[in-house]
């Protein structure tokens, strides 16, 4: 789970996109005394393209920056979850244009997963 991770944020950063922060809420749930499955989250966006949208509807900060998840099941699989640029463009009524700046993500993820398990 956490190489899925890794590899995402290695490409991320090799595009020019900044990674804001990464959070491991396995390793947050453990600092209180619970458990929880290897779970991690990633912050990730581009300010210029993220500030445009902002302007446009303040109240898409709520899911900006980008996120993805990534978590293991009891199974052992690693799952990754975002939010669909389709589903923020519907949630925040943004134009097609405006949606533009942040339909780079599916891409970037299918490009993530495909590499690390095609190697």
């Amino acid at each position: 789970m956490t190489e899925t991770i890794d590899h995402f944020a290695a490409i991320l950063q090799a595009k020019g996109i900044t990674v804001f922060t990464r959070i491991n809420q396995q390793a947050e749930a453990e600092k209180v005394g619970l458990s929880l499955p290897p779970t991690q989250l990633l912050l990730f966006g581009n300010p210029k393209a993220g500030t445009f949208l902002m302007v446009a509807e303040p109240t898409i900060a709520l899911d900006l920056p980008l996120k993805v998840l990534a978590w293991e099941a009891t199974d052992g699989k690693v799952w990754v979850s975002y939010n669909d640029p389709n589903y923020l463009k519907q949630r925040f009524s943004l134009s097609d244009e405006l949606v533009k700046n942040i339909a780079i993500i599916a891409p970037l993820i299918y490009q993530a997963l495909s590499s690390a398990y095609h190697k």
